[in-house]
């Protein structure tokens, strides 16, 4: 009669955690079926960029000792890291690049179209 219980006890408790678990990835990550509305029209630095690397850069490439000493937080800094290809290739998890952000997600891929629609329009500072 104690194995039946502790059986059941076990399966219990098997079927409570496992009920826990989320996985819908759509959810989870976006939908990459999804249109990416956030590249139609001009990018602004201010309300498109700035907000992007403020969640992903600026806590690591900013303030006197930036990681891998590629300061961030400027718009000449931000300009500079974006006109040599190292920003796109870091982002996009290019090979010859280091993938970033490092120990986070890579961005989406609507974010990372955000960017390049930056870069390639000029990178303007509006």
């Amino acid at each position: 009669m104690k194995i039946i219980f502790s059986i059941l006890a076990i399966a219990i408790t098997l079927v409570f955690f496992s009920s826990c678990y989320y996985d819908k990835e759509e959810l989870l990550y976006g939908s990459s079926n999804t249109p990416c509305t956030d590249t139609t029209g001009t990018v602004s630095y201010a309300q498109k960029i700035v907000p992007l690397f403020q969640q992903y850069c600026y806590n690591c490439h900013s303030g006197n000792f930036p990681s891998g000493n590629i300061a961030m937080g400027t718009y000449a800094t931000d300009k500079t890291i974006a006109q040599n290809g190292k920003l796109y290739g870091s982002i996009s998890h290019l090979s010859g690049f280091v993938a970033m952000p490092q120990g986070m997600p890579k961005l989406s891929n609507c974010e990372i179209a955000v960017v390049k629609k930056w870069i390639d329009s000029g990178m303007p500072n509006n």
